[in-house]
């Protein structure tokens, strides 16, 4: 079955930095908000060294942050869905500038641990809820807000790690005091430009993600995005131990791997799903990543490199597919569908960064990407084998049942 990308209004495109400035203060705070997750990167090996901690226990910076942004899907919209989208966005920022603030003044890896912890809990509840915000103060469209979006992500995802390599080579601590500065200009921009938006007419309870896995399209899209997951955060986590270099060459090597991914994320990937399907895109691109993890895993240093920063266009590409489809398969709202999706694909997330360390000191250097390329073609298998559960409902089905959440244009199903 197929249906045809949702017509794109020509005024979309033009309109898209014609913003008011309450969907730039939000767009601007979620930019820092995807900073948040690769700023850790380039000084990883700073800050094991600086607390001396081994590798696999610094890379529980990633697996408690990823595990209590998991859990914490499932109250999102719970909250949301009382207290209003701006303040659950204030929410979200005051606990990122609090706990970002804590985790520069940590002592050991224990306490940075769980100040990351705290830091996830808040970055849940702003990244859950800023994109239904932004779509309904933008103008020009929910295409030309979803666009902007994607672009903060792609933005954020990029800029983190240069962040964190400027602020970390004169002291592993200041990207910590870094972010926590920029949410909470974040925090004021959007206290004043943003009006509260509209409460949905009816209550998110706790347990209606759970129950909007039971539909097989979303259920799919989760497992195999589950297995994505666990390789994209092996990349994420666990390559800057392998390159081992100065926090300058890491955080340039993961901003060109961010450029990729914000450009093939945002420019690339809507094409290739117009003309090959989003099923053989993401099929497609998930073998290549897996070809990109065993290549990178077993080649020279240099290219190990080449490989991280090709990784990026490729989980560009799968990151847009796999958005679309989670928000489209089902007819489950949109917040409800999304934080269905995130609760499972997270908890791969959590793992990856604190096995991958693991399973090098149980086996090899080498053995974390035949894992993770393992996983990636786990995902593209889910794919093949569920292609029939994945097709997108038509958009407007999805809107009826959630005004604060319309549909994401996704790409044709084949």
């Amino acid at each position: 079955m197929e249906h045809a990308d949702p017509a794109t209004p020509a005024g979309d495109k033009a309109s898209l930095l014609r913003q008011p400035t309450a969907v730039w203060a939000t767009a601007g705070a979620a930019v820092v908000a995807f900073m948040g997750i690769g700023l850790v990167d380039p000084i990883l090996p700073s800050i094991a060294k600086g607390l001396q901690a081994s590798p696999s226990q610094v890379s529980l910076l990633f697996t408690s942050y990823f595990l209590i942004t998991a859990v914490a899907m499932l109250v999102t919209g719970f909250v949301s869905s009382r207290i209003g989208g701006k303040k659950t966005l204030l929410a979200g920022l005051a606990l990122v500038v609090v706990f970002a603030g804590l985790a520069g003044t940590s002592n050991s890896v224990g306490e940075l641990v769980g100040f990351r912890a705290g830091w996830g809990l808040g970055n849940a509840l702003f990244v859950s809820t800023s994109l239904a915000v932004i779509v309904g103060a933008a103008s020009g469209g929910a295409a030309a807000a979803i666009l902007l979006y994607e672009s903060a992500l792609g933005l954020g995802m990029a800029c983190g790690p240069l962040l964190g390599a400027v602020l970390g080579d004169m002291k592993w601590r200041y990207p910590f005091f870094g972010t926590a500065v920029l949410m909470l200009i974040g925090f004021i921009a959007i206290s004043l430009f943003l009006k509260e938006q509209p409460k949905p007419a009816a209550r998110t309870s706790l347990l209606d993600p759970i129950k909007a896995l039971g539909h097989g399209g979303l259920a799919s899209a989760a497992a195999s995005a589950f297995f994505y997951n666990y390789a994209f955060f092996t990349v994420l986590a666990f390559t800057p131990f392998v390159l081992n270099m100065s926090p300058y060459r890491s955080g340039a090597v993961f901003f060109a791997w961010g450029v990729l991914l914000a450009v093939f994320s945002v420019l690339v990937a809507p094409r290739l799903q117009s003309r090959f399907g989003s099923l053989k895109v993401l099929g497609g691109s998930l073998v290549l990543l897996a070809a990109d993890l065993a290549v990178l895993g077993y080649g020279s240093h240099t290219t190990a490199i080449v490989c991280t920063i090709l990784s990026g266009a490729l989980i560009g590409v799968n990151n847009t597919v796999y958005t679309e489809l989670a928000l489209g398969v089902s007819d489950a709202p949109r917040p409800v569908a999304s934080a269905g999706y995130n609760f499972v694909r997270w908890f791969a997330a959590a793992a990856a960064p604190y096995l991958a360390p693991k399973i090098e000191e149980w086996t090899d250097i080498h053995i974390p990407f035949v894992v993770a390329a393992l996983a990636a073609l786990a995902g593209a298998g889910v794919i093949a084998v569920r292609r029939r559960h994945l097709t997108v409902v038509h958009a407007e089905d999805v809107v009826a049942q959630s005004p604060h959440a319309p549909h994401a244009p996704a790409g044709a199903v084949r």
